[in-house]
């Protein structure tokens, strides 16, 4: 018999499936992706990989219920939309804004693992903020041209101080306060 807080629970959906047929599933289905790779051997499937690999590591943490396969599942999704982004929306881009795509879709995937420990994990993991503000600071900087890389060289001679500034902190610190 089900409590009423289990059939109304959205995490409750769908039921936990044993992990040796996820993780069979996951071998059958890389391996599928890599054989057909190998028969098109088309340039452009290549480009297909990470994002193909990054949604079969985001449904497998789904379908388990598990933070870990997030994890590479939101890293080679951002890598691989950013591939994607580049080969086929921008229409001449130069090589600053091919890395700023591609750090903007980097830290979007680390955003996506916290979205998704939210929504389908016991525990809403926040960590995977922090490295994915930081890359898509880093392409919004690059992004916005001549003033965005000023500002990141500034960052890059001033960041010593800010460790600096953390480690005296941690130090006189008050206990408690």
């Amino acid at each position: 018999m089900t409590t009423h807080a289990e059939t109304n629970s959205p995490k409750s959906f769908p039921a936990r499936m044993p992990k040796h047929v996820i993780g069979g599933a996951v071998l059958i289905t890389i391996g599928l992706l890599l054989l057909v790779g190998q028969i098109i051997n088309a340039e452009w499937f290549g480009l297909l990989v990470p994002a193909g690999l990054g949604l079969v590591f985001l449904l497998w943490g789904i379908v388990a219920r598990e933070f870990g396969p997030l994890v590479p599942g939101g890293i080679m999704a951002g890598i691989g939309a950013g591939l994607i982004l580049n080969r086929w929306v921008l229409v001449e881009p130069n090589g600053e804004t091919q890395g700023a795509v591609i750090l903007l879709s980097f830290g979007a995937g680390w955003g996506l693992i916290t979205v998704l420990s939210a929504l389908f994990t016991r525990k809403t993991q926040s960590w995977p903020l922090i490295p994915g503000a930081i890359l898509a600071a880093i392409g919004g900087a690059l992004l916005a041209g001549e003033a965005g890389q000023q500002m990141l060289e500034f960052v890059g001679q001033a960041w010593p101080l800010a460790l600096i500034a953390a480690g005296l902190y941690v130090i006189f610190r008050r206990r408690g306060a």
